[in-house]
């Protein structure tokens, strides 16, 4: 039994970030292989490391080429910056550089040790003034990071700013800071339906069914799902 899983719902809780919490990234994965499942195909997980949770093979598919080809093909690739909205995405945004030939921005947060659990200061290292800046995520939850990524790029001085994910969670105030960014555009894949209230012009939602179905196919033909992943590195 193959598991088709294309957004993997507990992947944040990887690890313990206080005493107590449990590795529910984990739980999921031995709850799936004691209902049966022999293998796992799912895309984009939040860190490479969860794969060494299940006990079989898992494929792990990412969405990059088709987000990446689709805003290469819009957008002048001489003025475009890929930016990475925190550290922990550097690596991801490297490739959409190798990619899409373009320099590479990053946005660096800090705490105001006043304000608990607030982010109030960003820092943009790297060259975005008169830039289209990408900024590359694997998934938009509430907006909040997202939005305020941008906001620090346009107040350096970048011209447009698109924001592509691979899984649009959109939940909570994420539906109104979507309606009130300056940016141009939000770009998902379907891993994840879209809420009837973010049906705006500028959201576009592109289809993960071709990745998908060609990973199936290698698997069950005795193909090489490895190919999928040396064209998509």
């Amino acid at each position: 039994i193959t598991v088709i899983v294309p957004f993997y719902g507990y992947a944040r809780q990887d690890k313990k970030h206080r005493g107590r919490e449990p590795i529910s990234a984990r739980l999921v994965a031995d709850l799936m292989k004691t209902a049966g499942a022999d293998r796992i195909l799912t895309v984009d997980l939040h860190t490479d490391q969860i794969q060494g949770f299940f006990d079989g093979p898992v494929d792990h598919l990412f969405a990059l080429p088709i987000l990446a080809d689709y805003v290469g093909a819009k957008v002048d690739r001489d003025k475009l910056t890929v930016v990475s909205p925190d550290a922990g995405r550097v690596r991801v945004a490297d490739r959409w550089c190798d990619r899409l030939g373009a320099p590479l921005a990053i946005v660096h947060k800090r705490r105001d040790k006043d304000v608990a659990n607030q982010v109030t200061v960003h820092e943009v290292v790297g060259d975005v003034k008169g830039r289209v800046c990408v900024l590359v995520d694997d998934m938009i939850d509430t907006g909040g990071t997202i939005c305020a990524a941008a906001d620090a790029l346009f107040a350096h001085g970048a011209e447009d700013v698109i924001v592509t994910a691979t899984h649009g969670v959109l939940s909570g105030p994420a539906a109104d800071r979507l309606k009130n960014s300056k940016v141009s555009e939000f770009v998902f894949t379907n891993t994840l339906p879209t809420p009837g209230e973010l049906e705006l012009d500028k959201i576009t939602v592109l289809s993960i069914a071709p990745t998908i179905a060609r990973a199936v196919r290698e698997v069950f033909e005795d193909g090489s799902v490895t190919s999928l992943f040396e064209e998509q590195a």
